[in-house]
Parts: structure tokens; sequence; C-alpha cells
């Protein structure tokens, strides 16, 4: 009887932590600065740029959201004197160290948009991650939409 009544908190105790542990499905992998921008009537897609920083070298392997049919990783670079655009198949992310996604470089194209993205509203984002044991972990953001990088004031925007 005695051991009982201490295995029954030892076990609902032991429920907790295993819950807790599951439930932490969250990326290990901050998002700084990030922002959609803005689409007009008709157009359907658009970039989303933001700074990541993971704690633990890891890799963005996915992008996904519910406002496009394509949510993809892209790649803006010259080749010889032309500047092209293509999807990778992920983005490597090295422990501490920030990887911008911007115009012009590496960032999110959402294409095949639902309907348009209104300055001033958010679109959902969900980054998903692989570390180098595989394990995949993701993180979900309500990314601002506006017309121009934040901060960047009148500023042309190239690239994009």
């Amino acid at each position: 009887m005695k051991l009982q009544r201490i295995a029954s908190p030892l076990l609902f105790v032991a429920a907790l932590l295993a819950g807790s542990a599951h439930a932490q499905t969250a990326a290990p992998v901050a998002a700084e600065g990030a922002w959609a921008r803005a689409t007009v009537q008709g157009q359907k897609a658009t970039g989303a740029f933001m700074r990541l920083t993971a704690q633990d070298a890891t890799r963005l392997v996915r992008v996904e959201s519910p406002a496009a049919g394509v949510s993809e990783v892209h790649e803006m670079k010259m080749e010889g004197s032309v500047m092209k655009m293509r999807a990778v198949p992920g983005l490597d992310l090295p422990a501490g160290k920030a990887v911008e996604l911007k115009p012009g470089g590496y960032h999110v194209m959402l294409m095949d948009l639902k309907a348009p993205l209104d300055k001033g509203s958010n679109v959902p984002l969900t980054l998903v991650f692989k570390d180098a044991k595989g394990a995949e972990s993701q993180l979900q953001l309500q990314v601002p939409v506006a017309a121009q990088a934040p901060g960047a004031h009148g500023a042309g925007m190239h690239g994009h």
C-alpha cells in the first residue's frame, strides 16, 4: 500500500515530464526582423525576409504557409552578368551565426497566392528545420506584411 502511494505521484511527475518534453517542438532558431512584401491585386507571388540565428547548427529544409499554394526557400545570385533566382533544397544555419534572408539574396518565396497580401496584415509561415541528427523542428511565425523592409524609409528595395 505504501509503495503504491509513492509510485502514483512518481508516475504522475514522470507523465508530466514526458508530456512537456513531447510538447517542446519549437525550433532552437530565432527569427528577427521578419516581413513579407505586400502585393497588388492579381499578383501571385511575393517574398518574405528575416534574419535567422540557430543555437546549434541546423538546416532550414521547408517553408509552409496556408496563404500560398507553393512556399520555397530561394536564392538570387549573379551568374555572369545575369541575376538568377532558383529554389534551394535547404539553407544551412551555422551555430550562433545570423543568416540574412533578404531581397537580392536568400529569401522565402510565396507563390500561387490565394489572396493578395495587404500592407498592415500578417501572413502565417511555418519554418521547418532539420538538425545534424535528422530531427525536425518547427518555428511558427505571423509575419507582418509591408511595402518595404521595416526601417527602409524610402530606400528602394533592389532584387525583387
